[in-house]
């Protein structure tokens, strides 16, 4: 299973589009701040968005479809699962 997510940070002023094979394992490495990029810069660690494929290419392919929305389009996508913006994985071990 591969899932294309989007992050948001505390004030919901940055998004930030990822794909992965093991959603909850990434999610830690942005909350514990172990990889260096753009998700650390901007403290992108509250999951607003995500969803699933089971082929690695249908998600890389999503994910830059994704990533080459508006911000706009990216809001509604995520207004349309979470209109709260709450994040996903706060009751996640």
């Amino acid at each position: 299973m591969y899932y294309i997510y989007i992050l948001t940070n505390h004030s919901n002023s940055v998004l930030y589009v990822g794909v992965t094979n093991n959603l909850i394992a990434r999610l830690n490495q942005h909350k514990t701040q172990v990889r260096n990029g753009f998700a650390k810069k901007y403290k992108c660690y509250k999951l607003v968005y995500f969803e699933n494929t089971e082929c690695v290419k249908s998600a890389i392919t999503r994910e830059k479809q994704i990533k080459g929305w508006t911000r706009t389009k990216k809001e509604d996508l995520i207004n349309s699962a979470n209109s709260q913006w709450n994040d996903l994985s706060a009751s996640w071990s």
